[in-house]
């Protein structure tokens, strides 16, 4: 038991060690210019050919991953305001739905189209009585007349 757990110490130790040793390598190659100025060169490069596919995907009409995400948003949007929509006619078919279902419209709108024939034929009457006057000469067939200067009057 005593050689296991000597093991196990002697394992925790080397990997202690190693970690830090790697921690001390990682860190001696970032502080160390030239690996620095690489990784920055890498860096710059990586995001030349990033803006460079994307001015060639733009020139072959081909739509960047930013382009994709942009009309997947807008899509959902829309895709929102007619599921409002959707609700909203839902809830007007329903209200008239029950206002039909009481029978309320069927008999406004026989006693609206009653009145209306009753006041036209009551209009019919009224023009009937009065007396033979000059009616009015359509627009059509209106006159105008000049003065001398050439102004209009009526």
């Amino acid at each position: 038991m005593t050689d296991q757990t000597d093991a196990e110490g002697l394992r925790e130790r080397l990997t202690r060690g190693s970690e830090d040793a790697l921690g001390k390598l990682a860190q001696d190659l970032l502080e160390n210019p030239l690996v620095h100025g690489a990784l920055a060169r890498a860096f710059d490069a990586r995001e030349k050919a990033a803006q460079a596919q994307e001015v060639a995907m733009g020139a072959l009409n081909i739509p960047s991953a930013a382009d994709v995400e942009r009309l997947t948003r807008r899509l959902r949007s829309v895709s929102q305001r007619l599921e409002g929509i959707e609700d909203g006619v839902d809830r007007l078919d329903q209200r008239l739905a029950a206002a039909a279902g009481a029978g309320a419209i069927e008999p406004r709108l026989a006693a609206i189209e009653e009145t209306l024939t009753s006041l036209t034929r009551e209009l019919h009457a009224l023009r009937e009585a009065l007396p033979d006057t000059a009616r009015p000469v359509p627009r059509e067939q209106e006159r105008l007349d000049v003065d001398a200067d050439g102004k209009k009057r009526r």
